[in-house]
């Protein structure tokens, strides 16, 4: 009893513990780059209920895990403001804390700096210059001594001994000069990084807030809201949580989701996703996932994630950078006390060098050169519904040479449709070997398995999957239950010898016109089989053919048969390099392995999970692909469209490319005006402009990853047409016409287009939703045309003749 109550206690002092604790964003605008980020994780993972700090340094974010009961928003805003962080809470609504103008510090610094440029006329005007020194010196000497105290050596200290050395050298314009320029570089680079930071705000803001119960109306959080709750949806409002439609229809925008640009059709029995909009009609949804398990809250989790780690590129800037700062410190101060101990004739040219020297110490533009590129692609990625899990994942695949795709259900639909199905013994009627293989197959995620439940269900067979005992899934080959005592394996050729069976299936020749072949064995004897077939999906051969003018090999690895395989390239006219079928999953993992580094695998079932660990790049299909390939899968495809993968490629090369182009950037500027000092031209001014332009370009050449045009996600030509259906007119089909209750009956397809009674035609592709009433006309002389088989949405569908050409 005592144990019992121990154990409630226990559970209640979890979730109460659960609910304190709280995800807290923050503006922080007094972050300039990653040498700041040591400073805000002194000052805060010391503090009681802090446990865990994240700064995304390109957007001036930071991410706090913390307990409420223990530091509250406004004590960590405290703590960081008394840091001279300009920090501020960051509002639901993503606004964010952004200041218009710059100071007033730095404002009255910079009308004095221009009042006492007079002084080459009026010498006693470079008091004025003092002047301005004093008003602009004074965030930056705050922030300094914070830095100091903290032991930690960044921008502000080193402005602040530039700033005492030149005052020293009586050059007071010079350093009005320099306080002016590291004021308004803060300001100028928080405003140039606006969009970025706009851009990260969105991704990090989908999770809607609020849910309407349909029964009631009554409004409440999201997070409140249990499993099965029937939610209300009205036209203009955002989905709150996964769910599926119990009723209603509408169409739903998921263009922020999955970054498809075309509105969805959605009706009864349809899925819809958390953060997509309801754009007309009403609709009730009745929840499958909890708030925190909805894809759009995965997905917020994955780009915070992505955000915050770094490249391999990265991590090497910062160490050098780790070491770079104190070692040209220490050259500044040789600088100064050499020639002083020699006695060298001006020694005030080479104060000024030093002073130079000192200045070039902060490496911003050399460490922002990779993260805010990173952080641009990953945006632009996210936003066009592609998420990848690290920038470092970035890099490698802006180098990839091979490109592997997985057939079922990455280059075809994966939306099967049974053809035939026969049993093989005449005392075993087709009802209850269908019976049989419909309950078993309903406890597989296998794509296949759904076709074979759905065809059953047709005959008003229904399966019974908790009947079903010693259920076992083999990825490769098939899977295993026990049902009415009968041990029943039902799979590819392989699953014969789990079976242990000495009947092997024979490969007819055209193995059924290249349709996948399933084989039930019964107590070790092969009881029946069934055939189903898929088609490609819609923009494969434009993607395969992309890569190959990209000079990518492309790759078909199936645990197919070799005519399904064979089926699938036809249908793709051979653009595809090399097909491999019949594999096992560890044969994928082996052939990942031969082929030509880096290699991107692009799967979306169990059995893929192997190969997509294998690869340097694993791409899993995010909406449909299972649970274990998204796991694995370092990018995920929110939506089906394979011509993304080519796209986020291209994005990845150009990112690569813009870190490239600014490290050479920030190098050469630094170099330049260290070589002019050397040269005899030491001028500090210039030292501190050519750091601070050296950001702002970092910055801006970033920010146009960002851009609608050129390279990247978003901006194929084929994006702005709708898709259009390239399955096989036989994928349509009608209810066959066959005696369920004759034990050898054969089933096979015999319509390519469902009619109604009023004759009127059905297209399966889901972007159909209605049916048209549509009379074949006379063919033209003098070769007679095909009947079209168009569906209502305008232009979906293509008829076979077109299909073929």
């Amino acid at each position: 009893m005592d144990s019992g109550l121990d154990e409630v206690r226990v559970s209640l002092l979890e979730k109460n513990n659960e609910e304190r604790v709280r995800k807290s964003y923050f503006d922080v605008l007094g972050v300039c780059c990653s040498s700041e980020v040591a400073l805000i994780e002194k000052v805060l993972k010391n503090l009681d209920g802090v446990q865990t700090v994240r700064v995304i340094v390109p957007t001036r974010t930071l991410i706090v895990v913390h307990d409420e009961l223990q530091i509250t928003q406004s004590q960590i805003v405290k703590v960081l403001n008394l840091a001279r962080m300009e920090a501020n809470v960051r509002s639901n609504q993503g606004d964010n804390f952004m200041k218009k103008w710059p100071s007033p510090y730095t404002m009255v610094c910079g009308i004095l700096l221009i009042v006492s440029l007079g002084l080459y006329f009026y010498s006693p005007l470079k008091w004025v210059a003092v002047a301005s020194v004093v008003v602009g010196i004074y965030p930056i000497l705050r922030k300094s001594f914070v830095s100091f105290k903290n032991l930690v050596l960044d921008i502000n200290v080193l402005a602040i001994m530039a700033v005492i050395g030149t005052m020293f050298l009586k050059d007071y314009l010079e350093a009005a000069t320099i306080v002016f320029l590291f004021s308004i570089a803060e300001w100028l680079e928080s405003r140039a990084s606006l969009e970025a930071t706009v851009a990260m705000s969105e991704l990090l803001n989908m999770e809607p807030e609020k849910a309407v119960i349909a029964e009631t109306g009554e409004t409440v959080n999201v997070a409140d809201v249990r499993l099965s709750t029937v939610l209300a949806v009205k036209a203009g409002e955002v989905i709150p949580i996964d769910g599926i439609v119990v009723e209603g229809e509408a169409e739903i925008d998921e263009k922020l989701l999955t970054g498809e640009s075309f509105p969805v059709f959605k009706q009864k029995g349809a899925t819809v996703l958390a953060g997509t909009m309801n754009l007309n009609g009403y609709i009730a949804v009745k929840t499958t996932a909890v708030a925190d398990d909805c894809v759009v809250s995965k997905m917020a989790r994955l780009v915070e994630e992505a955000q915050t780690s770094k490249s391999r590129t990265q991590q090497l800037i910062d160490k050098i950078a780790k070491y770079y700062t104190p070692a040209v410190i220490i050259l500044s101060i040789c600088l100064v006390v050499v020639p002083a101990a020699l006695k060298f004739d001006d020694r005030d040219w080479w104060y000024h060098l030093a002073l130079v020297v000192l200045v070039s110490a902060c490496p911003c533009g050399l460490i922002l050169s990779t993260p805010v590129a990173t952080f641009c692609a990953l945006s632009k990625a996210a936003k066009s519904g592609v998420l990848l899990k690290g920038g470092d994942h970035l890099e490698t695949l802006a180098k990839v040479k091979t490109v592997a795709f997985d057939k079922t259900g990455t280059i075809t639909t994966g939306e099967f449709v049974v053809n035939e199905f026969r049993t093989l013994h005449a005392d075993l009627s087709l009802k209850t070997l269908l019976y049989w293989v419909a309950s078993i197959e309903s406890k597989s995620s296998h794509p296949m398995a759904k076709a074979v439940v759905d065809y059953a269900q047709l005959y008003s067979i229904k399966p019974q999957p908790e009947a079903v005992m010693e259920f076992h899934n083999y990825p490769g080959e098939g899977i295993h239950g026990k049902l009415e005592s009968q041990d029943i394996y039902i799979g590819n050729r392989r699953i014969a010898l789990r079976a242990r069976s000495e009947t092997m299936p024979e490969i007819e020749s055209g193995a059924s016109g290249g349709k996948t072949r399933g084989y039930v064995y019964c107590n070790g004897t092969l009881a029946g089989w069934f055939s189903l077939s898929d088609a490609c999906r819609s923009g494969t051969f434009q993607a395969v053919n992309e890569l190959k003018s990209m000079n990518i090999l492309t790759v078909m690895l199936t645990g197919d048969s070799h005519a399904a395989a064979a089926q699938a390239q036809n249908q793709l006219q051979e653009a595809i390099e090399i097909v491999r079928a019949e594999l096992l999953p560890e044969d994928k993992a082996r052939i990942i392995k031969e082929l030509e580094a880096p290699v991107a695998m692009i799967g979306d079932g169990i059995n893929d999970a192997p190969a997509l660990a294998t690869a340097d790049i694993g791409i899993s299909m995010g909406l449909d692909g299972s649970a274990l390939a998204t796991e694995t899968g370092n990018i995920i495809l929110m939506s089906n469209d394979i011509r993304k993968v080519p796209e986020v490629i291209k994005l990845a090369r150009a990112a690569y490319n813009k870190v490239i182009q600014n490290l050479v950037l920030s190098s050469t500027i630094k170099g330049g005006v260290l070589v002019l000092a050397f040269a005899g031209y030491a001028l500090v001014w210039a030292a501190v402009l050519a750091d601070v332009g050296t950001c702002l370009l970092v910055i801006f050449n970033s920010m146009l990853l960002l851009r609608s045009s050129g390279h990247g996600i978003g901006n194929s030509k084929n994006h702005n047409v709708p898709e259009k259906c390239l399955k096989d007119p036989e994928q349509v089909f009608t209810l066959p016409v066959a005696d369920i209750e004759n034990p050898i009956s054969e089933i096979r397809d015999t319509a390519t287009v469902s009619e109604t009674a009023g004759g009127a035609k059905i297209c399966r592709k889901k972007c159909c939703s209605k049916t048209v009433d549509e009379t074949p006309q006379p063919p033209p002389a003098p070769e007679p045309a095909p009947p079209s088989t168009k569906c209502a949405t305008g232009g979906c569908c293509k008829t076979k003749g077109q299909m073929d050409a």
